[in-house]
């Protein structure tokens, strides 16, 4: 994973993990980063959703605007996956920045950073990494997942949630490795 000089991540967020994870009341398992960039069309999302998002004191999210226009690359990826302009903005940042790692719950945003080498997460993976680095015990994880689809407009199959819920179970013996 790319980090800069001083070893910290750099982390580019899109909008769905900030909207989902503070439905959840669980925005300040970003503050694991040292800070997230926001692209400003992602921030602009953010504010016309779920503005209470960008005010949380415990995660430093810096507003960042593109160094130019998007790249042939990226504009030919975006088109092709029918991407978002945050979305689109999320990975040019990504790039220009040289992150190691960009939030997203898009599929398509998902695919297109994978064909950039860049390194994903989304809701679900913070969730999971919270209890690995000590953030949340599992059974605070397993009673978000257990409500996620009352309190989140994150769309996650039921049986996938199942399946989260009794991997973290089996970790309550033997807990995973931050």
């Amino acid at each position: 994973m790319a980090r800069t000089e001083t070893g910290t991540v750099v982390v580019v967020s899109d909008a769905g993990p900030l909207i989902h994870l503070d439905e959840l009341g669980c925005l300040e398992f970003l503050a694991n980063y040292q800070r997230v960039l926001v692209p400003s069309e992602v921030w602009r999302e953010v504010e016309k959703h779920r503005p209470r998002a960008l005010l949380n004191k415990r995660v430093v999210l810096l507003k960042t605007f593109l160094q130019g226009a998007p790249t042939p690359t990226i504009r030919s990826v975006a088109s092709l996956l029918e991407l978002h302009r945050g979305e689109t903005e999320a990975l040019q940042v990504a790039l220009e920045q040289g992150a190691g790692l960009l939030l997203t719950d898009d599929a398509a945003a998902r695919l297109a950073a994978g064909n950039l080498n860049i390194a994903v997460t989304g809701t679900v993976g913070i969730l999971m990494r919270s209890i690995r680095t000590g953030m949340a015990s599992p059974e605070a994880i397993i009673a978000v997942l257990s409500t996620l689809s009352q309190k989140s407009t994150l769309h996650i199959k039921p049986s996938l949630l199942q399946e989260l819920i009794q991997m973290i179970e089996t970790w309550k013996a033997r807990p995973p490795q931050a």
